[in-house]
């Protein structure tokens, strides 16, 4: 599809919810919602593989890294409305481990995508697995969906939070338990 073609969609949705596309204030939305859909779907032009597998560095540790509260933004598939959550993510290294950065950016290259948060989830659980190759993963999202709070029930600020288990976090209680324990204690300092 074309540019010109996506603005001219764009143009018609303003004229079918009854606003005159060519009104000052907006002449350049057009352009403007063109721009958005570009990062807001960036995710579509990149691979998480390829993200990861660019930083992994052989390592003796065998003991967990969380990183947590990482805000995302994703967009509801059914409705085209903003997803706006935190992820906390960790994963036990068997010989690799990977660049901190690199575990935010593949949360991006996934929720900058149409989605639904439980199958985010399972994505970003899913390319740690196959890339890092590690002894487990897990991945919780804890999100607002627009969909639930701007239309349909109205429930704002409620919370939607979705885990997805894999290898050792999983099979083994004591190992869930100590995740569980640590993405719920408070962060402490902030540096």
């Amino acid at each position: 599809m074309s540019e010109e073609s996506f603005e001219n969609a764009v143009r018609s949705m303003m004229l079918y919810v009854g606003e005159d596309p060519a009104r000052e204030g907006l002449l350049k939305t057009p352009s403007r919602v063109r721009k958005a859909y570009e990062f807001m779907f960036g995710g579509y032009k990149e691979d998480a593989r390829e993200i990861l597998e660019s930083a992994m560095f052989t390592s003796s540790n065998d003991e967990m890294v969380l990183i947590k509260d990482i805000e995302f933004y994703s967009t509801c598939e059914h409705h085209l409305l903003p997803i706006i959550g935190r992820a906390h993510i960790a994963y036990i290294p068997d010989g690799m481990v990977v660049g901190l950065s690199k575990i935010p950016r593949i949360v991006d290259v996934y929720a900058r995508r149409m989605q639904i948060q439980e199958q985010l989830t399972e994505q970003i659980a899913d390319a740690l697995m196959a890339s890092i190759k590690p002894q487990g993963v897990a991945v919780v999202l804890q999100a607002r969906h627009m969909c639930m709070e701007a239309r349909g029930v109205e429930k704002i600020n409620s919370t939607t939070t979705s885990s997805a288990l894999r290898g050792l976090f999983k099979s083994n209680q004591k190992t869930r338990s100590e995740f569980f324990a640590l993405i719920n204690s408070p962060s402490g300092t902030r540096y």
